[in-house]
């Protein structure tokens, strides 16, 4: 599942940032919820990181690594906070790296679909 931007509209993978008292996993299980309205099984695993411009008006641009982990989807809400700000929608991995601007995110989708259909899970 994909979800846009808030101001830019693109698509991209659920993401935020670190919360205090909750692992890197956890918080993106959190940030799955609040930006996609999906619940699951978070992997504490990542898959790898890729660099991303988070654009923060007044502050300007910043540069930061994001890692990714993959979650199990059991649960797709029909309300959750972000839901007036987004677009989800789900892809094929195929298509989903092909919706994404990021090079390093392509290379990880596309490396964990290969992953996948060889069934076995690798972390980066």
């Amino acid at each position: 599942m994909l979800v846009t931007g808030r101001r830019s509209g693109r698509w991209m993978i659920p993401k935020g940032w670190p919360m205090i008292g909750k692992s890197l996993a956890d918080s993106a299980a959190q940030e799955a919820f609040e930006e996609a309205g999906i619940k699951g099984r978070i992997d504490p695993r990542p898959i790898g990181t890729f660099r991303h411009v988070k654009r923060r008006p007044p502050l300007g641009n910043l540069e930061v690594d994001v890692q990714v982990h993959p979650l199990a989807v059991e649960s797709e809400l029909g309300d959750w906070p972000e839901r007036e700000e987004r677009k989800r929608k789900w892809f094929s991995l195929k298509a989903a790296a092909a919706e994404v601007d990021s090079d390093e995110l392509r290379r990880l989708i596309v490396g964990f679909g290969e992953s996948l259909a060889k069934g076995r899970r690798v972390s980066a």
